[in-house]
């Protein structure tokens, strides 16, 4: 098949995003696919060849990496030739409509947030993961727990704040410290502090200061778990044990950083009641194909919803990846599961 993997963007998951997609459009080759990787934000600017000769001349796929910072968006934007306010670059539209399918190896805004699924769907073009509504709504952090919190999944206690609307220590006090604060719309967790005192809780309001908004949530103590579910089925657990700190941005990409724990080792009862509310919420939230959701399970053995990921990472160090090679799907597999099923359409 004709493959475009959709990668990078105007997003603070970048880099994430570049290096998922980089893994993804090899293995598709690898599979026999002709798989073209591209660079959302800056498109085909440097491109002069027609597109369709593209697919018979596959330019070489460079490997990448994550760096430990999150990438600088305004130098992303001014190293863009083409100056235009578009958030999708030159010729990428032109080049999916000859695909056939668009693997996105997106993450966070512009890409996990459902508007660039709207702009295929219009277009007709098949692409991989959740549709744009069940995208949308898993972004936002707040829409996703007030669903799941009627649904009966337990998740903190959390309060959104406005930075527009007065004092936000005011605003988050009935949250309580210690608490977590977090951006309501991005992932890989950038922005996200735990507050064990006034200082931390006003220092990382601050930090978000520019996005508008944010969530402050209640700070469970226990262990971090993340579950996948594909196709429907959870798969096995993974447990995260950071070596310093918490699971932040340097402590998931940087390799050696955390130890993950794949199946986890935990009770054969609360790992059953983690895949139950994992496919619980994927199907809430009407998404497609794949997600990775992530909970605590605190000393007792509740069981806390956190957030979701509709399309997770395929980098050297992502969690999904280890979770389906513990039920025996290598990385190439997982990624033909994924074009396979968006070959089939049916999304919701």
């Amino acid at each position: 098949m004709k493959i475009v993997v959709l990668c990078g963007g105007l997003s603070m998951e970048r880099n994430v995003s570049i290096t998922s997609g980089t893994l993804i459009c090899k293995a598709l080759r690898e599979l026999g696919h002709r798989a073209l990787l591209v660079d959302m934000f800056y498109g085909l600017e440097d491109v002069d060849t027609p597109l369709e000769q593209l697919f018979d001349e596959l330019p070489t796929v460079v490997d990448a990496h994550v760096d430990s910072l999150a990438p600088d968006l305004e130098k992303v934007r001014a190293s863009r030739k083409w100056q235009s306010p578009s958030l999708v670059g030159k010729g990428v539209f032109e080049l999916c409509a000859l695909a056939d399918v668009v693997f996105l190896g997106l993450h966070g805004a512009c890409g996990e947030d459902g508007r660039i699924q709207a702009a295929l769907e219009l277009m007709g073009i098949p692409y991989t993961g959740s549709g744009c509504l069940g995208s949308a709504i898993a972004m936002d952090k707040n829409l996703t727990k007030q669903l799941c919190a009627a649904a009966g999944v337990r998740t903190p206690r959390w309060q959104i704040v406005y930075y527009d609307e007065g004092d936000t220590l005011m605003q988050a006090a009935s949250i309580g410290l210690p608490c977590v604060v977090k951006p309501v719309d991005s992932g890989s967790s950038i922005g996200v502090a735990i507050a064990h005192n006034q200082q931390a809780l006003s220092d990382a309001l601050e930090v978000n200061r520019p996005l508008g908004r944010c969530i402050v949530e209640q700070y469970v103590q226990g262990r971090e778990i993340d579950v996948g579910v594909l196709k429907g089925t959870g798969l096995p657990s993974i447990e995260i044990r950071p070596k310093h700190g918490f699971y932040d941005y340097f402590n998931k990409y940087q390799a050696g950083a955390t130890e993950e724990i794949c199946p986890s080792p935990i009770e054969p009862a609360i790992e059953a009641e983690l895949r139950r509310v994992a496919v619980k919420v994927h199907n809430l939230l009407g998404l497609k194909t794949y997600s990775r959701s992530d909970y605590i399970v605190d000393k007792n053995g509740d069981v806390y919803f956190l957030e979701i990921n509709t399309l997770p990472g395929m980098t050297p160090t992502s969690l999904m990846p280890q979770e389906a090679a513990a039920v025996g799907i290598d990385y190439k597999t997982l990624c033909q599961i994924i074009v396979d099923d968006a070959v089939k359409g049916g999304r919701a």
